[in-house]
């Protein structure tokens, strides 16, 4: 697990001044309930994806590692060697595609390998798909802005059944208030005619930024405007091997760096004994009725 090269990204984004960053790494370490070993590296998805306020970035870093705290569901025990990750991985295939869009553009892809519903359990998904999604950030670095496809081929009622409407409402605050990513679009494609059923899961958690940004495609033709095809895996015929071989690939990355994934798990963490002021909890994030609350950054 090797951390993307920093002056190699300060070379690309020429725009970012270096001592800024270093400042927003300063105030990280000045806060006693943040790991000490949190990252320049780290700090800079942040200082990027909040296009380069210094408050802002503080308001979303700290969500973010308060959301991993509280967010057993997605967030904690990130032992990939455990029943519930090795059930996610042979039940769907999650691959980040070498390679950009023409606007330079990372893709990741996430389709069902197992088509069996029963077997079909969004929260341990969910976890899955954060980990890679976090590993590869890591080691890919800053991107000028990264899409999100989801290929519902193979899924039915019974998967939809599966989704609990509190683990959606949790995903998509984390998506939206807390990632680290220049989110440019999340597109579904092979969309299903049940297609209602699953917007109605997320709809009342999405915000118009996201609404905004979110596509769905019955014909790829319409998809390869956005992602050529050219990038893609053979399974969309592109030149790519299948995600069924890369996704094994990427998996394996996950069992090499197991520690190291249990340690980013900890350093991604807060220490609410140690935090100023009032300690957080899920209702603070969440709202004890389900209504979305800003944390309040002291």
């Amino acid at each position: 697990m090797k951390e993307a090269d920093l002056d190699e990204q300060y070379a690309r984004f020429p725009e970012i001044k270096r001592a800024e960053v270093q400042k927003f790494v300063d105030w990280i370490h000045a806060q006693p309930h943040i790991s000490a070993h949190f990252s320049e590296g780290e700090a800079l998805h942040f200082f990027h994806a909040c296009k380069y306020s210094m408050e802002v970035a503080k308001q979303v870093l700290d969500t973010n590692l308060t959301a991993r705290t509280h967010l057993d569901d997605f967030f904690v025990n990130l032992d990939i060697e455990s029943n519930e990750l090795k059930r996610a991985m042979k039940t769907v295939s999650v691959v980040p595609l070498p390679g950009t869009t023409p606007e330079g553009y990372r893709v990741i892809v996430g389709k069902l390998s197992d088509l069996t519903a029963s077997n079909f359990n969004y929260a341990d998904v969910m976890k899955l798909y954060c980990m890679i999604f976090d590993f590869w950030m890591y080691e890919d670095g800053i991107q000028p802005g990264h899409v999100i496809v989801i290929d519902l081929k193979g899924c039915s009622l019974g998967h939809v059944a599966r989704i609990g409407l509190l683990q959606m409402k949790k995903f998509l605050y984390y998506l939206q208030e807390a990632a680290a990513i220049k989110l440019i679009g999340f597109h579904f494609i092979n969309i299903v005619p049940f297609m209602d059923k699953i917007m109605a899961l997320m709809t009342p958690f999405m915000k118009k930024e996201l609404t905004s940004i979110l596509y769905m495609h019955s014909d790829l033709n319409e998809f390869f405007k956005f992602v050529p095809q050219k990038m893609l895996p053979k399974d969309y015929g592109g030149p790519l091997e299948e995600t069924s071989v890369a996704k094994e690939l990427y998996y394996q990355k996950l069992m090499d760096n197991r520690k190291q994934m249990l340690e980013f798990e900890k350093r991604h963490q807060v220490n609410e004994k140690l935090r100023p002021g009032k300690p957080k909890n899920a209702s603070d994030l969440f709202g004890i009725e389900g209504n979305f609350k800003k944390l309040d950054i002291d």
